[in-house]
């Protein structure tokens, strides 16, 4: 499979919104765009695509963080391959971009969260050299709710 990447633009909502969708997170294409805009208005955050015969077969989300326990790092916020394009070298190479981003080779470090359930994305990120450090839980905090 011949793998292009390239930044992520608003052209790309509706294949974002299926591949996220994949993962079980359904989007409309308007939701997505605005999203997506968002991210491309901040400068710590980088967005980019991976294109098998120019069709959008995977992204990934990485931001900077800076924090006081740890240090600056860069964060994954989203990764998602095509689930028929798997075990192909896609995510492998959406990783790879996140690490060659500059804001990652500035404070050399890239981290990531995974879903407890989804132990074949831990075994995807062990092999590429990430190693687990600690499980935790998300808590959520819808503001204005009761």
């Amino acid at each position: 499979m011949n793998i292009h990447l390239r930044p992520m633009t608003l052209a790309d909502a509706d294949a974002v919104c299926l591949l996220t969708g994949q993962l079980g997170y359904p989007s409309g294409a308007v939701a997505m765009q605005q999203r997506i805009a968002a991210v491309l208005d901040h400068p710590d955050h980088c967005l980019y695509v991976a294109l098998a015969d120019e069709r959008v077969v995977g992204w990934i989300h990485g931001f900077y963080t800076l924090t006081l326990e740890s240090g600056p790092f860069v964060a994954i916020a989203g990764l998602v391959v095509d689930e028929n394009c798997r075990r192909s070298g896609v995510g492998k190479a959406l990783v790879r971009q996140v690490a060659a981003w500059p804001a990652a080779q500035r404070c050399g470090r890239v981290r990531v969260r995974c879903n407890a359930v989804r132990t074949e994305s831990h075994w995807f990120y062990q092999a590429l050299g990430f190693r687990e450090v600690k499980e935790q839980k998300v808590f959520d905090w819808a503001l204005g709710a009761s």
